[in-house]
């Protein structure tokens, strides 16, 4: 044991080696070798084994001097107890010899932790003068890096990886971190103009001008469905750091309903290193981007936020650049005069002709230095139905392939002028074609057209939706603690002309929605926010309030919309929120 410590301490700091049963306790009572601090912030995981070893003896080391002050105090106490009925000379004579060898053991033990506290306190001293070294004690363990600063910037992580800081510890005798992360959160709103019950709408689905949810006007909710609680590990292996998550919420239940129910976001493991990793399970997609700070928990327009089973490769390729490929589940959704139809949808009793026999294909390219972010995404799929088996007619078997990129610029103020602090610039735009359920918010998740049960359609053709869009968005920091959110948005999709030819008021033709402008505006207050090292946290607790304009216009207008409503529909939304994490 006593060669093993000495070897790790001479290689990387020989001026410390230290003598005999001293040098032990040192050691002990230091906690960690001093000088091989610096050492160990530079082992790979590939040194785990090293390390947990020179642990475990570090820790025997330690019990040794705990029991040698323990027999020093233990000797030192006068020893109460009865003595016999013998006369004083014959006690003298028989308690002599034992009372001279337990106050000679006291003291060489008492001698013995004194000199090795001396020593640990003035290496101590010594470290505490020196600057990289007393940084590098407190190192954390490569792969094993303690949680950010709680309440990292939402606005640039979240929708990728959902990453959350929160309450980590380490698991006694293993080279395993777990740690709990969430939030408790309660948001109310109020609708200005239509009566739109959901705490999370979608652009598309807000009801039309003249509706009967126009007619009826806007009313009050509040709701706590979507507060998250998550569980994430990470253990130091051989090929790197292997990282578990296991997250949800209380969304799944109906909106509006105060009997949440839990639901399951991400499910995923991933093994390796800053340089090459793997992913798998369900996890966000590598099409989402947040682009702004919201309050609202809907898909607003021109933001993913995708989750589904998948598997990611991630890459560093150069100094701030990673990329990113991926496989994820697909799922064709299409529009017909019947309906919308994903392959789970029931048509007529039977089975669905919307089919999925590939996987999608993403890939995604990010850039980040000195604030300064630059994205690029893309994803190919294939869109297919199948009519053989269902109550669709006539028999058809088709696919069509879609395609999409999109790019985004992230611009911290600062490089204008510092007078602007941590105020940021955001511009984010897409094109595609069939890119729709990546688009949730926008398109009823629709990726395709056909004309299949249109009168005297006898070949059906399938036709990917052409859609482009995008968003600019300015944060402002009126103090550290206190910011806004400014941004406006506009996408458009561009549809086949047969689909005029859908029954106006039908869930159909309502669907097809042609052009989109969101507008945000929000104030958030957060009292524990703070900035470390140019980089944003909003700490514990967030309270904001915020203002949401949308607008759809439908393609065909009120031809389209027939006895639903206008061709368009305008909602208004005031909302507050609060958010405690954990």
């Amino acid at each position: 044991m006593v060669i093993g410590a000495t070897t790790l301490r001479e290689r990387h700091c020989p001026h410390a080696v230290m003598r005999g049963g001293r040098r032990l306790a040192l050691i002990g009572a230091f906690g960690i070798s001093v000088c091989s601090a610096p050492a160990a912030a530079q082992v790979s995981a590939s040194d785990a084994a090293t390390i947990a070893e020179l642990r475990r003896q570090l820790d025997e080391m330690r019990h040794r001097l705990e029991q040698l002050e323990a027999r020093a105090a233990t000797a030192a106490r006068p020893v109460a107890s009865p003595a016999p009925a013998r006369s004083a000379s014959a006690r003298a004579a028989a308690s002599a010899p034992a009372a001279t060898t337990a106050q000679a053991e006291a003291r060489a033990a008492a001698a013995e932790a004194r000199a090795a506290a001396a020593e640990a306190r003035a290496a101590q001293q010594a470290l505490a003068a020196t600057p990289a070294a007393a940084s590098a004690l407190t190192a954390s363990v490569p792969g094993l890096d303690p949680p950010d600063p709680m309440g990292r910037d939402f606005a640039t992580e979240e929708a990728l990886r959902s990453d959350l800081p929160g309450v980590a510890f380490r698991v006694p005798g293993t080279e395993t971190q777990v740690r709990l992360y969430g939030f408790a959160k309660l948001t109310g709103y109020y609708d200005l103009g239509p009566r739109n019950q959901t705490d999370a709408p979608p652009p598309q689905t807000i009801p039309l001008s003249d509706s009967p949810a126009d007619q009826q006007g806007g009313d009050f909710a509040m709701t706590a469905r979507f507060s998250r609680f998550g569980i994430d590990t990470r253990s130091l292996t051989g090929w790197g750091t292997l990282e578990t998550r296991l997250e949800g919420d209380f969304g799944g239940g109906a909106a509006g309903s105060s009997n949440a129910v839990f639901r399951l976001r991400q499910a995923w493991g991933e093994l390796g290193d800053e340089r090459f990793r793997v992913l798998a399970g369900q996890a966000n997609s590598l099409w989402n981007e947040g682009v702004f700070e919201t309050l609202i928990d809907a898909t607003n327009l021109n933001q993913s936020f995708v989750r589904q089973a998948q598997i990611r490769l991630t890459a560093r390729l150069a100094e701030g650049l990673t990329g990113m490929v991926s496989l994820e589940a697909p799922e064709t959704t299409y529009t017909s005069a019947a309906g919308v139809f994903t392959p789970t949808t029931n048509l007529q009793g039977g089975a669905s002709p919307a089919f999925s026999s590939v996987p999608d294909l993403l890939a995604r390219l990010a850039w980040r230095q000195d604030g300064v972010e630059v994205g690029l995404r893309g994803l190919l799929r294939q869109i297919e139905i199948r009519t053989a088996g269902t109550a669709a007619t006539p028999t058809v078997s088709d696919t069509t392939p879609a395609w999409g990129f999109a790019g985004m610029v992230r611009l911290p103020m600062r490089l204008a002028s510092e007078a602007f602090g941590q105020d940021d610039l955001a511009i984010m735009a897409f094109y595609g074609q069939g890119i729709g359920r990546y688009f949730a918010g926008q398109t009823s998740g629709q990726d395709a057209l056909t004309n299949l049960g249109l009168p005297g359609v006898d070949s059906p053709s399938l036709d990917a939706i052409e859609s482009y869009g995008a968003t600019v968005a300015y944060r402002r920091f009126w103090t550290t603690q206190v910011r806004s959110n400014f941004a406006y948005s506009y996408a458009r999709n561009d549809y086949p002309s047969y689909a005029l030819g859908f029954a106006p008021g039908s869930a159909s033709a309502t669907s097809l929605n042609r052009d989109y402008q969101q507008v945000f505006a929000n104030l958030i207050w957060s009292p524990f926010a703070e900035v470390r090292n140019g980089t944003f946290g909003s700490g514990w607790l967030d309270l904001g309030v915020e203002y949401l304009f949308t607008r759809r216009d439908l393609y065909g207008g009120a031809s389209a919309a027939g006895s639903a409503g206008a061709g368009h529909g305008i909602a208004n939304r005031v909302l507050f929120a609060a958010i405690a994490r954990f």
